[in-house]
């Protein structure tokens, strides 16, 4: 891929995941603009991009969490557009812990875009970095999210209780895990 480190394929029908550097937060922000609506119903990540500067101050703020190995963030195209993303939101290799997410904007749903490119980070976190535990996170009324959760195997521990203030509400959230034995198991890794 032009201008790209690396490129992994999602599947027969062109879709890639790539890192999501800094220098793509115009891409970005416009990603943003296309899904403000659908990302910021139940994430923060929607609020914190809403112009250049805040694009870029995010996709810094994971640059320098991949350099202190504490999270990373890639992104999804789909016909070389950005159309969403995957996350570890949080990576503790010591202990051995992560914490996945995703977006994705209207155009891409419902085409298991996020299940794949959640199962490649599960994958590298597990055999490349040693985590052993991966959770989810997600508000209860998040179908979507908690179906992705269902869809990679994961075991739904439990709810806090209206822990995410999010644009006036509290949600609850549920927690849900899979540990690397169990993704082994399942033959989960590539």
């Amino acid at each position: 891929m032009e201008g790209d480190m690396w490129a992994r394929a999602l599947g027969e029908d062109g879709a890639e995941l790539r890192p999501l550097e800094p220098w793509r937060a115009e891409e970005f922000l416009a990603h943003m603009d296309r899904g403000r609506e659908l990302v910021g119903e139940y994430i923060g990540l929607a609020d914190a991009v809403t112009d250049l500067d805040s694009s870029r101050a995010y996709l810094q703020s994971y640059a320098d969490k991949a350099a202190a190995d504490t999270g990373r963030i890639y992104g999804i195209w789909l016909d070389e557009k950005l159309v969403g993303g995957v996350l570890f939101r949080t990576m503790d290799v010591v202990r051995g812990n992560a914490e996945a997410g995703c977006w994705l904007e209207p155009s891409a749903v419902g085409r298991g875009l996020v299940t794949r490119a959640v199962r490649v980070i599960i994958d590298w976190a597990v055999e490349e970095r040693g985590i052993h535990r991966v959770e989810w996170r997600a508000a209860t009324p998040n179908t979507a999210s908690v179906a992705v959760a269902r869809r990679l195997g994961m075991t739904r521990e439990g709810v806090l209780r209206e822990s995410s203030p999010h644009r006036g509400r509290r949600y609850d959230v549920e927690i849900w895990s899979v540990l690397a034995p169990e993704w082994r198991a399942a033959g989960r890794t590539t």
